[in-house]
């Protein structure tokens, strides 16, 4: 099951010839109309009839045993949903592309999520795409269509809340291609901030300190910025706090550069991880204030 959400760059056609040359494969696309992520599980979950679903998205390719890997660890701790680990990759070789690649994938820019960064199998709070047993999203119900991003954090936010357990899997591996642009960049982190926003006033108990920081690292600055005007303490502060941020951006570039003997990852990586933070942390309060004050989705959305 294929959600299309009337692409324009010849996807469906590409589709219908794969089809055509794997008759003996049953491939069905279901138009997306909504357009939004959660609207497209659902139809593609919907239309499908197997005990195990696995969802895979666009922006990233699966291992060769990525379905294989996916159903024995199922079989073996069964969980509720099974996911693995990214091979974040550049989108291009451009220097900016790279530095986005490697922000992404370090703990500055993904915190302590281990299918970003690595680690062992076990529990954790989500994974990405995810292989599901279907008696579980019986039980749980629909993704949340009014989330137009972080659809599944929230979902295995749930199936966590119901007793199911969320298993990362190392040797589950995908290959995801990252932003290839800032710009690019700060559209994908103000999504993820906004909705982010909107999920924690539905499970406000669902905030760690990692997605915390962006938003109050925004909020003191802009604060400080404010006082500075008429008290020198504050300007003083403001430095500090600034002078340590760059300290630490730059220190991890650095770091970034050494291990992958590229030069450009010095300035890439710091431009990448400061996108990231000041898109998700300024997105976080839109979608928050916006929130409690009755703003519609749609104007005030990134």
């Amino acid at each position: 099951m294929i959600a299309d959400g009337g692409s324009t760059d010849g996807t469906v056609a590409i589709i219908r010839g794969f089809s055509g040359d794997h008759p003996e494969l049953t491939i069905r696309v279901i138009d997306n109309l909504r357009r939004v992520i959660p609207a497209a599980l659902n139809a593609a979950i919907e239309d499908s009839t197997g005990e195990l679903v696995l969802r895979l998205d666009a922006h990233s390719a699966p291992a060769a045993d990525y379905i294989e890997r996916c159903v024995a660890a199922l079989e073996t701790t069964q969980a509720a949903n099974v996911g693995g680990l990214w091979e974040i990759l550049p989108s291009d070789d451009h220097w900016i592309a790279q530095g986005i690649a490697a922000a992404a994938a370090h703990p500055i820019g993904a915190g302590d999520a281990r299918y970003r960064v690595s680690g062992q199998a076990g529990p954790v709070e989500t994974v990405p795409f995810g292989a599901f047993r279907r008696s579980w999203l019986d039980r749980v119900g629909q993704f949340s269509e009014d989330l137009h991003s972080n659809e599944d954090y929230e979902y295995n936010w749930r199936i966590r809340r119901l007793g199911g357990t969320v298993w990362f899997d190392p040797t589950i591996r995908s290959v995801y291609y990252a932003r290839r642009t800032l710009s690019e960049l700060a559209r994908q982190y103000a999504r993820y901030g906004f909705w982010k926003a909107r999920m924690v006033m539905r499970h406000p108990d669902s905030l760690r300190w990692r997605q915390a920081v962006p938003p109050l690292f925004v909020l003191s600055s802009l604060g400080l910025l404010v006082a500075a005007s008429f008290a020198q303490p504050a300007g003083i502060a403001l430095a500090v706090e600034w002078g340590a941020y760059m300290l630490l951006l730059l220190l991890a570039g650095l770091g970034s550069a050494v291990r992958g003997r590229d030069p450009a990852l010095f300035f890439g990586f710091p431009l990448a991880a400061g996108t990231m933070h000041a898109a998700w942390g300024a997105a976080f309060w839109i979608g928050l204030v916006t929130g409690l004050t009755g703003g519609r989705v749609g104007s005030n959305q990134p």
